[in-house]
């Protein structure tokens, strides 16, 4: 497998570093950019990585990023407990997971080790999304949950221009705005104008 020239440049622009790892875009973003990346369980380094589908999109880590500030982790944790259908489900979707990394590649340090906390807990919702989004609805329920509670990330635009740099004055989508006039600024902090 392997990544195109233009999506590896769109990726690194998206995260901010180079792209390491990648095997090949897993998801498109509605505005045509990449925004889940499969990558190799060890990376060329030899480091093993178990995050499989890694989500690039600043804007749409940041909306993540929001639901776990807002406890929704932590509720879905506690409906684990609860609820002895939706573990089942989360287990189904834990062993999904290991069953696509292991076709990639045999790594023994991360063997039945899959993200994001799987299958008991709730850890890191970036990783629940991106593989709902890359294995597509009814493979992960708490990717699937939370993709039903972000709003439409790319509604304002792609995130990156299609050779990569950024198109947005920062990461995550919002600008930025003048303290008092509240008016957006530019890159380079003047504001901006009509």
């Amino acid at each position: 497998m392997s990544v195109d020239d233009a999506d590896v440049a769109a990726m690194s622009a998206q995260l901010g570093r180079p792209l390491r790892g990648a095997r090949e875009v897993a998801h498109r973003c509605p505005c045509g950019n990449p925004d889940v990346v499969e990558t190799s369980p060890r990376l060329p380094d030899g480091t093993p990585f178990p995050t499989m589908f890694y989500l690039t999109c600043p804007k749409a880590a940041a909306a993540v990023s929001r639901l776990e500030s807002a406890g929704l982790m932590r509720e879905m944790t506690e409906r684990l407990a609860d609820d002895p259908d939706l573990a089942a489900r989360y287990r189904a979707a834990h062993d999904d997971y290991l069953r696509r990394r292991e076709a990639l590649a045999h790594v023994p340090e991360i063997a039945g080790v899959s993200a994001g906390g799987m299958p008991t807990r709730v850890k890191c919702l970036h990783v629940h999304v991106g593989h709902a989004l890359a294995a597509g609805p009814g493979v992960n329920p708490f990717g699937d949950e939370a993709l039903a509670a972000l709003p439409d990330w790319w509604a304002d635009g792609p995130c990156v221009t299609p050779g990569g740099s950024a198109a947005t004055p920062r990461r995550g989508g919002t600008p930025r705005r003048t303290p008092g006039t509240g008016r957006p600024v530019d890159r380079d902090g003047e504001e901006a104008q009509r």
